[in-house]
């Protein structure tokens, strides 16, 4: 996975965009990432091979995750208003939380966006003071990997980091550190890649949800298992 990072460092020089450059968008790296990664949309046949068995709640949440799958086809980190609970922004757009919450809401009703909100209003000085806020944001709070990870880790659902791929079940979140310090998160699915060794994830990292073999291709900050009480 070292090789295919140099490869995405490389192309991106070749464009001219610099993945470390503080004066380059977060969004142009991402987009310019996943033209490197992987030009197609994402298939969606039966697997011919499982990585590992995923438990029925998993199960559940993977195929949220796999069915927005040319459904959202951009990232766009944009702030926007929404409504509250419940909100979201168009199907077709979002991060790459969008992909996280989105399963949640459709596999069991969860709604991370009321979850995450309450939680901050509770303690909020716990959470991340990366933005600068001095209250909870529900348009967008739930919508950043930081927030969502300190929520997944109060919640007792972190497990370890390993380099091991059978670590990381179906139905697992990781959180990444992209290059230039940029963060991102996906959800581990029971696919398996094309040379057999590690899962594949559901993710949108810069041209909308996907099926990528990246578990490995950047460092891994985060891993965590969340079933709600109600999967």
């Amino acid at each position: 996975m070292i090789k295919r990072r140099g490869l995405i460092l490389s192309a991106l020089a070749a464009t001219g965009l610099a993945a470390a450059g503080a004066t380059v968008p977060g969004y142009r790296w991402r987009v310019a990432a996943q033209q490197v990664l992987d030009p197609y949309p994402s298939p969606l046949e039966p697997a011919e091979t499982s990585f590992a068995q995923p438990e029925a709640w998993a199960r559940k949440l993977v195929i949220a995750a796999e069915e927005q799958i040319g459904r959202t086809v951009t990232y766009d980190p944009s702030y926007v208003g929404l409504a509250y609970p419940g909100g979201d922004v168009p199907i077709d757009r979002g991060v790459c939380t969008d992909v996280i919450v989105r399963a949640y809401r459709d596999a069991f009703g969860v709604d991370l966006q009321r979850l995450v909100h309450e939680d901050m209003r509770a303690h909020f000085a716990v959470y991340p003071k990366t933005w600068g806020l001095r209250k909870p944001d529900r348009n967008i709070d739930h919508r950043r990997v930081r927030n969502l990870a300190t929520f997944f880790r109060r919640k007792g659902a972190e497990q370890p980091v390993s380099n091991d791929p059978t670590a990381y079940l179906p139905g697992n979140i990781v959180a990444q550190m992209l290059p230039g310090n940029l963060t991102h998160m996906a959800i581990v699915t029971d696919r398996i890649s094309a040379d057999r060794k590690r899962p594949l994830v559901a993710h949108n990292i810069g041209a909308g949800t996907r099926l990528e073999d990246t578990l490995f291709s950047f460092e891994i900050t985060g891993h965590f298992r969340y079933r709600p009480a109600r999967a």
